[in-house]
């Protein structure tokens, strides 16, 4: 028997603009190639969520906030910008100043009241994050938009709505860590943010070098049905270590050694390709966002404090009937191989390729995104108030595009440490994956009877 969705109030203030505490640059800066492609051109929601810390006693977190973020902005002053578009469709910042839309709020609730729900989806998520007209529009809006809602135990819960065109993963930790160093007493960002946009500009003149099967333009089939794009449901799936180790015997010997990303990886394409049900001959794609910072060889320390995107998401390709009549090692084999492409040279023929073919949308039909973010760490992002409950995304799905989906690392409410995998599809789609999962997890292939670990949110 499920039990009833937790259900509370917010009271929100009134919405200001923060703006630079100090005065800044008044200039239009560009943004990179790799920035302003058309896959990133929306805003990404992000949640942190933090318990009382009595040595804070008496310390208002939406004014700590409101006060650092200002001085924050001195350094990301791009930020408290806007987003303009030019000729050829290039995106820049015109730094004007005006600030980032700030709102506070509180709640009539506590964090144990969640209970074991501080994860996507979060419950009455449209309360915690203040939503304007417009705000999946990226041009001529705020940059950042953001939520600071105080809790009746003392807790806290931070929301942001991020504009990616402005970076990516590793750019929201820097973010974040200077906002919660300043708010911490710091003068300045321990790290030093730089724009440098011009390293991931094209070549003059562009040349693609590189074969992106990422970007491959393809029509859907005719197969679609009208309940999968009207009934999207968001769930999460965790794996703890003994769910990681039960995969890990399902692969051949010499994957072994592979990465726990790598290893989730394949088996959430593999799980999601069954439950589509696809035709056996259907092309299906597996796109994993690759940091591409350590691979410039000869720039790699120009990129030290380098917010903007720095990814690839090369194509992992293959048919359905291939992928789900093979192993997940044939799956595993296909994804080490596309990671292996993204190059110094692979990124500049990013550049170029978004240049020449009008910053077109990446494959959408039949594809799927996944990013690694245990990496990035969100969830120890520290205001005063102590290490995050939680911290990364609010849902599956990235913008309009529901196929992607994050690793993202989490504590359950018993204090247990896992991998939790985000996804949004349809109703019936989503059952079918979570009975394909259920069953690689109970794969005879692995001496065990005992019920897999990984916990479903509730349907």
């Amino acid at each position: 028997m499920t039990s009833s969705p937790l259900l509370f109030t917010v009271r929100r203030f009134q919405p200001e603009m923060v703006r630079p505490a100090a005065s800044t640059p008044r200039e239009v800066k560009l943004l990179s190639d790799i920035d302003d492609q058309q896959g990133l051109r929306f805003n990404i929601p992000l949640i942190f969520v933090f318990h009382r810390e009595p040595s804070m006693a008496g310390k208002d977190p939406v004014e700590v906030l409101r006060n650092a973020l200002s001085q924050t902005l001195v350094y990301y002053y791009p930020f408290a910008g806007r987003i303009i578009e030019g000729v050829g469709r290039k995106l820049m910042v015109d730094c004007t100043g005006e600030g980032v839309k700030f709102v506070g709020a509180e709640a009539d609730v506590t964090l144990d009241q969640f209970g074991d729900s501080l994860h996507p989806p979060f419950p009455c998520f449209q309360e915690l994050l203040y939503d304007v007209p417009g705000s999946e529009l990226i041009i001529d809006r705020p940059i950042r938009l953001i939520q600071v809602t105080r809790l009746n135990c003392g807790g806290f819960i931070v929301t942001i709505s991020w504009n990616h065109t402005n970076g990516d993963g590793a750019g929201v930790k820097q973010f974040m860590n200077a906002w919660a160093e300043i708010a911490r007493g710091a003068h300045q960002p321990s790290t030093k943010p730089i724009w440098h946009r011009e390293l991931l500009m094209a070549r003059d003149p562009p040349r693609i070098t590189c074969n992106h099967r990422e970007y491959e333009q393809i029509l859907p089939s005719n197969t679609i049905n009208e309940e999968d794009i009207t009934t999207i449901v968001h769930h999460s799936f965790f794996f703890k270590p003994s769910d990681i180790a039960r995969l890990r015997v399902l692969v051949p010997f010499h994957f072994s050694q592979c990465t726990t990303f790598d290893l989730i990886t394949a088996c959430f394409w593999y799980c999601r390709t069954k439950a589509l049900q696809l035709e056996p001959e259907e092309e299906v794609r597996m796109m994993v966002i690759a940091n591409a910072r350590s691979r410039f060889r000869a720039k790699h320390s120009s990129f030290i404090g380098y917010y903007g995107n720095c990814f690839a998401y090369p194509a992992a390709v293959t048919t359905a009937g291939k992928l789900c009549g093979n192993s997940l090692g044939y799956a595993l084999e296909l994804i080490r191989k596309s990671k292996d492409e993204v190059t110094e040279e692979y990124l500049q023929s990013v550049a170029d390729f978004m240049v020449i073919n009008e910053r077109c949308l990446f494959t959408t039909v039949n594809s799927c995104i996944i990013s690694d973010l245990t990496r990035a760490k969100l969830r120890e992002v520290n205001f005063g108030w102590g290490e995050g409950v939680y911290g990364g995304v609010a849902k599956g799905g990235a913008g309009p595009f529901p196929g992607a989906t994050y690793i993202v690392p989490h504590k359950n409410a018993k204090g247990e440490e896992c991998l939790m995998l985000p996804i949004c599809l349809s109703t019936e789609v989503m059952k079918r994956f979570a009975e394909e999962l259920d069953e690689i997890l109970r794969s005879q292939n692995y001496p065990t009877t005992s019920v897999p670990s990984f916990v479903k949110s509730t349907l």
